[in-house]
């Protein structure tokens, strides 16, 4: 099974009673390696093709029964843990790590993957599905299929035996090559890892990823149909949509690419100086472009603290890579970017992070996948399949046990050109603040694609609040609705096995207030009413 040949040599010294031929462990002759079947190719090619008949075949292989689940019991999981690793995942070889991952991962989980395939308290795991509902008889059917799979794949590995992974249909898609934006910020990264982990190829896509350095022009690019899909920030869509200081191009926020994953940076000179939003004041902040979260949540953060972000501070658009050249070069005291950026300053001895935006509104999004109305209607099933593919690679980015392997994917030249050492400081949460302090905030970034409506209303009434937007056209509910593709969204996530929220809104706690999504204007006017502005 999953375990390495010491471990296989216990279980079978071990049995008081011999378990009879068929359930012992043997050297495979075929390959080497140690399984339960001395003829190796019986364990993949002779499985079921449905799941509900793999059951019968499972007990007359032995893997059921009573004294081999007792030596299971006798296992540590961190045995099991060590063994699956080294046994499945390990060895340098990404094509058998991509495979073990996929079973693990269609299986539920990892320790759903154990019960399936040692059969260890599966009859616990079964009634408990069965209670709680997450699963139906079927599908767990089909995850013991695969706990089977998965001890065939680990035990005895032949690449013309293995378990081949499902191969997508990319007939129905309209269209193959696709142009997608990003800029170099950690923001894109469910759109950046898609293509050097294999998101894109999996659903039958060769993406050509087409490097930024200003939102603007991403914008402009999008309006003049020279890009299939695009990195955005969160409430470009709605400004695109709405024609806000360009023309009105009807935009579809699909899936959100990061949350948090920002801060404030501010150069070493004021070291010792700044401890509130008020310390700020008479500052010339940078911000990468005026329809952002990054804008936004200043000037929220600034208004909290008692100033006026049209008065007392001076704040200017400039793209993410020029920001730490303009800090170091003292045209500017700080700047509001994402991570990779105030880490980079600390990194290069520039200046300090004086917080971080995840202090400000918890769990907030940054950026999202967006594609234009008129491209998706034409291209529904490709759009579908890209979309797929990004929020699998952000549930992927989401389990803190991948960070590293993401930041190391992210890092090469062509996509972040950022040392892994700035990539692994903000996507592990461990980090040094540039004052001294060693931190761990394991959500300083997150990865959750689910586009909350409650989103959309909070940037609109920040639009309305600082006159991007004008109050007669802020109908909040309707923006919601038409830019954020919630439903589809939740759709993909439960085809891929997530549990994504039913609900479309939910309550947004900030630092200075609460937004309850169906009171948007009473909340604007509260902020009015508290802050003058």
């Amino acid at each position: 099974m999953l375990l390495n040949a010491d471990l296989l040599t216990q279980l079978n010294q071990r049995s008081s009673n011999p378990l009879g031929k068929k359930n012992l462990v043997f050297k495979c002759s075929s390959c080497g390696k140690f399984h339960s079947q001395q003829n190796h190719s019986s364990v993949m090619a002779d499985m079921p093709n449905e799941p509900e008949n793999v059951i019968e075949d499972l007990v007359q292989m032995g893997m059921y029964d009573r004294q081999t689940l007792d030596l299971a019991d006798s296992i540590s999981k961190a045995d099991l843990q060590t063994a699956i690793f080294l046994k499945a995942a390990g060895r340098g070889d990404p094509q058998r790590e991509k495979l073990v991952n996929e079973l693990i991962k269609q299986a539920g989980g990892l320790d759903e993957a154990f019960a399936a395939a040692f059969g260890h308290k599966s009859g616990e795991f079964f009634n408990d599905t069965l209670r709680y509902s997450r699963f139906t008889r079927r599908k767990f059917m089909r995850n013991v299929a695969i706990g089977a799979a998965l001890v065939g794949l680990a035990s005895c590995y032949n690449q013309s035996e293995s378990l081949k992974e499902e191969a997508f249909d990319a007939g129905s898609l309209e269209k193959t090559d696709l142009k997608v934006s990003f800029l170099p910020i950690t923001c894109a990264t469910p759109i950046i890892m898609s293509e050097p982990l294999g998101f894109y190829k999996q659903y039958g896509l060769n993406v050509e990823l087409k490097k930024y350095s200003s939102w603007s022009t991403v914008r402009d690019d999008a309006i003049a149909g020279e890009l299939d899909a695009c990195h955005m920030l969160a409430p470009m869509p709605i400004a695109m949509t709405l024609g806000l200081n360009s023309t009105a191009f009807s935009t579809r926020l699909a899936s959100i690419e990061n949350n948090n994953g920002q801060g404030i940076a501010v150069a070493n000179k004021h070291k010792g100086k700044i401890k509130e939003a008020q310390d700020l004041k008479g500052f010339r902040i940078g911000i990468p472009y005026p329809y952002s979260n990054h804008n936004l949540i200043l000037r929220y953060y600034l208004a909290g603290g008692g100033l006026n972000p049209d008065i007392d501070v001076e704040t200017i658009v400039m793209p993410p890579p020029a920001a730490i050249a303009a800090m170091k070069a003292g045209k500017i005291d700080a700047f509001i970017l994402p991570d990779n950026f105030t880490q980079r300053i600390v990194f290069d001895d520039i200046g300090f992070i004086h917080i971080l935006t995840k202090d400000i509104w918890a769990n907030h999004p940054c950026c999202a996948f967006a594609a234009g109305d008129e491209w998706i209607k034409e291209n529904p099933n490709t759009f579908r399949a890209l979309n797929k593919a990004i929020i699998e690679a952000a549930e992927y980015a989401s389990n803190k046990t991948n960070r590293v392997e993401v930041a190391r994917a992210i890092a090469e030249e062509k996509y972040l050109n950022q040392p892994i050492d700035v990539l692994e400081a903000v996507m592990t949460g461990n980090f040094q603040d540039g004052l001294g302090n060693t931190k761990n905030v394991p959500d300083r970034i997150d990865f959750d694609p689910y586009p909350w409506q409650s989103f959309a209303t909070w940037i609109s009434t920040q639009l309305v609040r600082w006159d991007y937007l004008p109050e007669e056209k802020a109908n909040y509910k309707d923006i919601g609705e038409q830019v954020f593709l919630t439903d589809l969204a939740r759709e993909l996530a439960v085809e891929l096995g997530a549990n994504p929220p039913e609900k479309l809104l939910k309550v947004e706690k900030l630092r200075f207030d609460e937004l309850d999504p169906q009171q948007p204007q009473a909340y604007l006017q509260n902020q009015i009413n508290q802050f003058g502005v």
